[in-house]
Order: structure tokens, then C-alpha cells, then sequence
């Protein structure tokens, strides 16, 4: 069990992200699932994950604060506002409140809620559905050690996590935020070009995925700088050389760095 084995956790929001968070805090340990409260608009989505993980559906925002010590907001931006009216008379400071909402900074929420309620502000990733998440997250002025180890954990149950100040989670949205899109741009160009040249399309597509999962495995576990493990594997005047070359010669690199810079401009736009 972890560190919330004697808590309770609720989910506002039975969406993608919603179910994710729920599937890992469950897979985890985090809590009992019948300690784990969800709440949604849609009646199927309860029933479903209730039927799936066990998990005690709520139709009430405020009834489901009232009896979890760790709150998720994981609804789409434009409700978080009245969420947040909703909700707030219940909210005290012995809860955490975890948004997950983009875009929606720790002052906008704050200035919501009764003075001395921590929040914490998250940037997830898709890849988080399938458990292999890159989530950053960030401590608002009432938030403690003890929220942070919370946030920490739930979110390394659907992948790893990382604590920045907040002003960085512009550049983690155009980073890892935006970055799984990037990654699918990649694989599809790869399979591309080994279609053109007579492979076949699954196929293709299979081995450039695991190329990319295969390489982001070593950069992580070896921690080794990542043109390191490019030099180790490009033989002077051989193949990886020549595809190199090609890739350079096209400004891949600038293009890509070039990709975080116009993300994170767009997400400091929709913070404001």
C-alpha cells in the first residue's frame, strides 16, 4: 500500500484522463476502490467504472469532496469555474485539490476558494491512458511537502512525475504535453518511408514504434545523454550516418525544437 492506503481520493470528471487516474490509483494500491469517489454528468461512465474497477460513483460534486481527502478536478477547462463555485464551501484546509485542467492557473483557482486550501496544478499527457505518462506538476501557495507527495504519487501510478515551479508548465505543455503528437508524427514519417521502398504497412509501423520505445528505454535507464547513444550507434561513412546527414540536411532538429517553441507560445496565450 502507499501513502494514501488510510485516505480517501475523489475524481470529478469520468473522462479519459478521469478513467486513467482512476485505473492507476486502483492498479497502485492508493486506496481501497470503494475509497476511491467519482463523479460525472454521464451516468453510464459511473457505471461503467464502477462495474470495471469497483469505484463508488457519486452525482454529487459536493458530496464527493465532503468525504475524499484528495480531490482531482479532471473536467474540461471551460467548467472549471462553476466546478469550482460548486464545490468550494466544501473544501477545507485539510484537502488537496488537484487540477488537471490545461490552461487553468493555480491564481485562477485560488482566488475561488477559501483562503488556506492547497492546490496543485498538473500537466499530463495522454500516454498516461496506457500508464506511461510524463506529468508535471506544480504547488500553489498553501501547499505543502505533504501535498506534493500525494500529487507525486497518484501520478506516478499512471507514470513518472516531476514537481516544477509553475511558471515551467507552459514549457512542459509544448514539451511532453504536445510531445506524444510529435512522437506519432515521427513513426508515421519512419513507416512512410520504409512503404515507399517496399514494406509493408503494419509492419512498418510496428517496428518504428518500438524503435522510439526502445530508444526513450535507454535514454531513461542508462540516464546517458542522448547523443551519446546516436554516436554509439553511427559508424563513420555507414548507414545511420547517411540517414543522419539526410535529417540534419532537412533542419528536423530545428523544426522539432522550433514545434516546443510554438507550443508553449499557444499555451501561454490560452493561460491568460
Amino acid at each position: 500500500m502507499g501513502l494514501m492506503s488510510e485516505k480517501t481520493i475523489g475524481i470529478i470528471g469520468a473522462g479519459a484522463m478521469g478513467e486513467a487516474l482512476a485505473t492507476g490509483i486502483v492498479r497502485a494500491g492508493l486506496v481501497r476502490p470503494a475509497d476511491l469517489y467519482i463523479s460525472d454528468v454521464r451516468q453510464e461512465r459511473l457505471d461503467g467504472l464502477r462495474t470495471r474497477l469497483g469505484v463508488t460513483p457519486l452525482a454529487d460534486n459536493k458530496q464527493l469532496v465532503s468525504v475524499s481527502r484528495v480531490v482531482i478536478l479532471a473536467v474540461k477547462p471551460p467548467v472549471v469555474a462553476p466546478v469550482l463555485d460548486e464545490i468550494a464551501p466544501a473544501l477545507t484546509s485539510a484537502h488537496t485539490l488537484i487540477s488537471i485542467a490545461a490552461g487553468i492557473t493555480l491564481a485562477f483557482i485560488e482566488e475561488r476558494l477559501p483562503p488556506g486550501v492547497p492546490v496543485v496544478r498538473v500537466m499530463p499527457n495522454t500516454p498516461c491512458l496506457v500508464g506511461a505518462g510524463a506529468s508535471a506538476f506544480a504547488l500553489g501557495r498553501y501547499a505543502q511537502t505533504e501535498d506534493a507527495r500525494r500529487a507525486r504519487e497518484i501520478l506516478e501510478a499512471v507514470g513518472m512525475a516531476v514537481e516544477v515551479p509553475e511558471e515551467h508548465l507552459d514549457i512542459v505543455t509544448g514539451l511532453s504535453g504536445s510531445g506524444p503528437a510529435y512522437a506519432y508524427l515521427v513513426i508515421e514519417a519512419l513507416s512512410d518511408g520504409a512503404v515507399r521502398l517496399g514494406l509493408p504497412r503494419q509492419l512498418a509501423i510496428r517496428l518504428a514504434a518500438q524503435t522510439l520505445y526502445g530508444a526513450a528505454k535507454m535514454i531513461l535507464s542508462s540516464e546517458e545523454h542522448p547523443a551519446r547513444l546516436k554516436d554509439a550507434v553511427t559508424t563513420p561513412g555507414g548507414t545511420t550516418a547517411a540517414g543522419l546527414f539526410a535529417l540534419e540536411e532537412a533542419g528536423v532538429r530545428a523544426a522539432f525544437a522550433r514545434a516546443v517553441e510554438q507550443a508553449t507560445r499557444r499555451a501561454m496565450e490560452l493561460s491568460k
